[in-house]
This record gives C-alpha cells, structure tokens and sequence, in this order.
C-alpha cells in the first residue's frame, strides 16, 4: 500500500483529484447537493445529467419500478442462468428489440459488462462442444476516441476467461483515426486476412466530443468484408438520435437491415442510464445464435441479473419514448437553442449533439470555472480536465428551458469575465 498512499498523497496535491458532490434531493433539472470535503449545502440548476428525456422523475417509471418492488422484491439474487428470468427482462428484451429493430436482445448489469460478454461470446464462444473446433482469427477495428467500456473490453479480448475454456485462436485489435472511414478502410486492407473474422466497434456518439460516427460510410466500406460485423455502442445516442430518439439508424433514416442488405451484421448496445431513466445495458443482434452465448457469458454467469424495479423503469421509460416523440423534438430544440447561444457568446463547442464540450484556453481551469459557476450562480456543470483536453461538458436536456439557458450563458460569461483576467495575470 505505500506506492498507493504516495501516489495518492501527489495526485491529491497536484489538483487532479475530481471534486465530490452528495446528492440530497432532485426535483427535475433542480438538485440539492452537498460539497463533500466542506459539508456546504446548494440548491442547483444541473446541467451535468445524463436524463436526456427527464424520465428519471416522470410518475409513469417511479410507478412502474415501485410496482415491479410489490411483486418481484428489490433483486433476483441470482443470475438468470441458475435461477430463471423474470417475466420484466422477457418485456424489456421484447422492447428493446422493437425499438433496435433487431429480434435478439440480452440483458446485462452495465455496458462494461455488456461489452465484456460480447467480446467473450464473439471472438471465444463458450465451452468446448464436441465435434467442434474454432480456427478463425478474429480482427476487431476501433475508432481511437472510443469509450472506456469498449477499451476495457478489448483490452481483454485476447485473455478473457473465454479463452481459457475454449482454446480459442488470436484475436487481434487494431485502432483507426477518430471516424475515419477512409483510415479503416486502409487499415482492414493492412491487417484483415482471408479468415479473418472482421468486428468493427464505435461508440454511436462520442461522450467526451459529442460528435456522430458516419455509420452509412463505414457499413459501406465493411460492405467488402462479407459477414463482418458492426457494433454500435448507442448508450449516447438511444433516446437523443433521430426523429424517434431510436439512435443512430434513426437518425441516418435507415435500418440495421439496410446493413445486413450489404453483407453486414449490425450489433447495438443500448444502455438505460441516460435515456432510460435507469440501469442496465442490453445488446441486441438480427442473429439468434449469439444470445445463448452473452447469456452464458462470465459477466452474466457471474452475477446477478438484473433487479426488477431498474428492469421495470427502463421497461416504462422506453415505453414512453416510444408513444411521446415530442421528448426528442424537445431535446432537439434545446440542442439547437444552447448550441447557437454558445456561439453567439464566443465559446467554443465542437460536436452536433445534446452532449456539448465547451473547449477552454489552456490558461482557464476547468474545475475553477466550474467551482465559479456553482459558488457564484448556483449552476453545476462538469469540468473535464484529465480525460480529455480540459473542457466543459454540458448536457441538454429535454426539461430545460430556453430561461434556463440564458441563465447559463450569462453566468458563464460573467464567469470567463471575472477569472480569465486573473489568469493571464497570473501566468503572465
């Protein structure tokens, strides 16, 4: 443990340790919260939450989760494999499926170990089957900018405990330039073999950029590789992407089918924590063989399924995206509104969606901005400075108000006003 207290002992001076926020309460975009290290009380106006539809309060989901408790009791205790399903996972599956456009769907805990399993169920299958023997490689391609669940994944695509069962050949993981079709097409064309089994994997919208990937260009350039595969990370993009929140296909106006119509298998991964108003994540596929591997998988073996009150709010939450597309015109509009007022007041934003980075001069800290607007304004918002170049990261919603947003603006102005200055001052 000394390497970890010194370690920590320099992280906590250096400044690289995030502040602590305790939530008391939560009334819509309004949340109490209390400064861990001071014990300092506020009433905010969040600009940091993934609810992206406002779901998380609405009566319909705290019902259907309170019901869900009456009949089922707060967990299964179990995973499904030993102690069955709930009727709720067979509803939310069937969902989710209608929703993807995509008849096969699984359930998981997160989408760390959603991803997990899809690694494990894809490039090493299960157990070892009589009569069977696995002989392919396997190439996955990610783009660089991917999130955390999908590196962590295929960082132990080639040592899960998959492997270690069935004896399964080399997987290999190469990375491409940050949506770059034609940097994946040279490198499928560098490093793909004849048998090769082919997996490209990308975030649908990027958490850290809040940019789209172009999935009609890469399903084009993947339409050369028959039966390769394309998996869709849609736990930004669910909910907020096109007409119907659908995700990415929606917002394209296509369909998987439209992909597997070009000899290419599309795989989503659709998480419940933001639009769902939930927990949990699902991966869904047009091919029913993968399912009995994702449900056998370590990472689904290996706990338990999930609870049925989560299980029943992204059930309803879903349930309601579905019947009130006015949620996603909403989200759009503010998208649109905050996006142009950022613009107008010389901040600098990059990306199209409701996930807005705020880039900052290098001489402005994040965490001061951000203590500046909560001490001086009462808004939260999250500053980013070690996982990626220091910005802000701002979340639309589709419960805020254009007065909502004017407040923002204003007090960011006032914030970059008042301590910009001091800073140039200061490193001058």
């Amino acid at each position: 443990m000394e390497v970890v207290k010194e370690y920590v002992q320099r992280w906590m001076a250096s400044g690289l340790d995030p502040d602590e926020y305790i939530c008391h309460g939560r009334d819509g975009n309004r949340v109490d919260i209390e400064v861990a290290a001071t014990g300092q009380r506020y009433n905010v106006l969040t600009f940091c939450t993934n609810d992206v539809l406002g779901l998380v309060n609405e009566p319909a989901v705290r019902q259907a989760a309170i019901d869900a408790i009456h009949q089922y009791g707060t967990s299964n205790s179990s995973c499904a494999v030993l102690s069955g399903r709930i009727d709720l996972h067979r509803q939310l599956e069937d969902e989710i499926s209608e929703f993807k456009h995509l008849p096969h769907t699984q359930l998981f805990l997160n989408a760390w170990m959603a991803m997990e399993a899809l690694m494990d169920a894809f490039c090493h299958l299960a157990i070892p089957v009589p009569g069977f023997q696995h002989t392919r490689e396997t190439l996955i391609m990610s783009d660089v900018l991917n999130h955390g669940c999908i590196i962590s994944a295929l960082a132990h695509a080639n040592t899960r405990s998959g492997k270690a069962f069935s004896q399964s050949p080399k997987v290999r993981v190469k990375a491409f330039r940050h949506c770059n079709m034609d940097d994946l097409a040279r490198k499928l064309k560098r490093y793909a073999k004849p048998d090769d089994r082919i997996m490209v994997v990308s975030d649908a919208v990027f958490s850290m950029d809040g940019d789209i990937f172009p999935l009609p260009e890469a399903i084009d350039v993947l339409s050369a590789y028959p039966g390769s595969v394309l998996v869709m990370d849609e736990a930004h993009a669910s909910g907020a992407l096109g007409k119907s929140g659908g995700g990415i296909y929606d917002h394209y106006g296509i369909t998987p089918q439209d992909a597997i119509d070009k000899g290419v298998v599309p795989l989503i991964m659709t998480t419940f924590s933001k639009f769902a108003a939930s927990a949990g994540a699902a991966i869904s596929s047009p091919e029913p063989e993968l399912k009995p591997l994702l449900h056998v998988s370590p990472t689904s073996i290996g706990t338990i399924s999930l609870p049925a009150p989560v299980t029943a709010a992204a059930l309803e939450s879903i349930r309601q995206v579905r019947k009130r597309p006015e949620l996603v015109s909403t989200l759009h509009e503010n998208t649109r509104y905050l996006r142009s007022r950022l613009l107008e007041a010389d901040f600098e934003t990059v990306g199209t969606t409701n996930v807005i980075p705020v880039l900052l001069p290098p001489e402005l800290d994040p965490k001061t901005f951000a203590r500046h607007l909560l001490d001086k304004h009462g808004i939260w918002v999250s500053p980013i400075w070690f996982i990626a170049k220091p910005r802000l990261r701002i979340t639309a919603n589709a419960l805020h108000t254009k007065a909502d947003y004017d407040r923002l603006i204003d007090a960011m102005i006032e914030t970059r006003d008042a301590i910009y200055p001091k800073t140039l001052t200061a490193t001058a």
